[in-house]
């Protein structure tokens, strides 16, 4: 392999990029490339980008310019910019930054072959389309090599839902599902390789509807109890989902099927109607705590995640109350806040801002409900036995580090754990964030 190019992905954002990061060094693998965690010995190095984050677009030509020196050290170092800021501004990049060789929308990555093929002419390559064809069908096989015991698997894609403060819907494009029997070969082959827990990934996982083999319609639920009948894999997640497509199948499902984990990220954004009304959320604060009602009497046990946005466009502190208010009603053991910043091209970008000195006043105090609330939960576990997936050493000798059924991480002390295992543990102590537990 000493002739191999390498290859260097730098993975921005979602978990989606982390799955396409992956799929994109595939791709390239065919071309001879290997990934190294070094940019200085890359032959090529891929930004693959997140738009969601204020300034992102900024972030990535800063990075870009911090490359200026690689490339003037290695002339032949190939440069692209892949993911959603590709998609949004891929000519802008071309024109603003000329060392950069090629630029792939999220849509498109399955063209990196014959765009790397390109580049090594002497010519630049841009492609951020939506093509017709099935970026995933069109992609080769996955490696046979071993896999952690953990992995993602995208099965849907893009979003309809057009919220006002989002940019997935132009730089993902409109809602695609893959077909059940593309989603069941590839669960298989990484249960092949090791995988033991599968996450089903996508901008708006519960509005799958996948082509059955039936030929009929198949939604998310189906889909997941389909999976639960394949020998080996013993966990499945999915993330991330809409409250408007969170139907009573799904909930079912979270109640019944004994490899889901009681475990739901449902993003809720306010507490506010008003607000809601106008992030184009097209649900309410009273429905969404009812479906609350649903999922908990259906699964107990379960651990909710959301996310929020502090100081939308004309957000009141009586708006703000109102979210202070769903939290503490709901009480997530995790919790993603932010302040809202512009995206261009958004609705929401040309209405009457809020003072970011508000904004990020309000943040803290939301940010100290939620941090209460996961502390409660999860020093709530303490004297629980549970599932724990081991997946890595720990930082000390001996110790081993996995995931809990609720997303926890725990750490034990026991030389006789290997990676992959799933073992029960008894919870012993809570730490700042993660759970010390002994092997029962």
């Amino acid at each position: 392999m000493s002739d191999a190019k390498k290859l260097y992905i730098k993975t921005y954002g979602c978990q989606m990029n982390v799955y396409d990061s992956e799929r994109m060094a595939e791709a390239l693998g065919g071309q001879g490339y290997v990934e190294t965690q070094s940019p200085e010995e890359a032959d090529m190095i891929l930004l693959n980008t997140c738009h969601i984050r204020e300034k992102a677009a900024e972030k990535v030509y800063s990075e870009l310019g911090r490359m200026r020196g690689l490339k003037e050290a290695k002339p032949d170092l190939k440069i692209g910019v892949a993911g959603c800021v590709a998609q949004a501004e891929g000519e802008e990049i071309m024109r603003r930054q000329p060392l950069v060789d090629l630029v792939v929308g999220p849509s498109s990555y399955h063209r990196l072959p014959e765009m790397e093929e390109k580049t090594r002419q002497g010519q630049k390559a841009l492609v951020t389309d939506f093509p017709e064809e099935d970026k995933f069908a069109r992609l080769k096989g996955r490696p046979k090599a071993q896999r952690g015991p953990s992995a993602f698997l995208s099965v849907q894609e893009g979003c309809d839902k057009f919220c006002a403060f989002c940019v997935v819907p132009y730089t993902r494009g409109a809602e695609y599902s893959r077909p059940v029997k593309a989603v069941l070969d590839e669960a298989r082959d990484l249960i092949e390789r090791g995988v033991r827990e599968i996450t089903l990934l996508g901008q708006n996982v519960n509005a799958y509807h996948g082509e059955g083999p039936d030929g009929a319609e198949w939604g998310l639920a189906r889909l997941i109890w389909e999976l639960d009948k394949l020998d080996g894999l013993q966990r499945i997640r999915f993330t991330t989902s809409h409250p408007n497509d969170m139907d009573a199948a799904l909930i079912e499902a979270l109640g019944s099927c004994a490899k889901l984990m009681p475990y739901l990220h449902l993003p809720v954004q306010s507490g506010s109607d008003r607000i809601l009304k106008r992030m184009n959320r097209s649900h309410t604060a009273e429905s969404y705590l009812r479906l609350m009602e649903e999922i908990r009497a259906a699964r107990p046990d379960i651990v909710l995640s959301g996310d929020f946005i502090v100081g939308f466009p004309e957000e009141t502190e009586e708006d703000f109350q109102a979210t202070l208010d769903l939290v503490e009603a709901v009480k997530y053991g995790y919790a993603y806040s932010f302040k809202y910043s512009t995206r261009p091209g958004t609705p929401a970008a040309e209405r009457a801002q809020v003072e970011e000195a508000v904004k990020t006043e309000r943040l803290g105090r939301l940010q100290d409900l939620i941090t209460r609330h996961q502390r409660e939960i999860q020093d709530g576990m303490v004297g629980r036995e549970m599932s724990v997936l081991f997946e890595k050493p720990g930082r000390f000798e001996g110790q081993m580090v996995g995931k809990s059924d609720y997303l926890h991480a725990v750490h034990v002390k026991d030389a006789l754990v290997a990676v992959g295992d799933l073992r029960r543990v008894r919870i012993v102590e809570s730490m700042t964030n993660s759970l010390a537990g002994e092997l029962i």
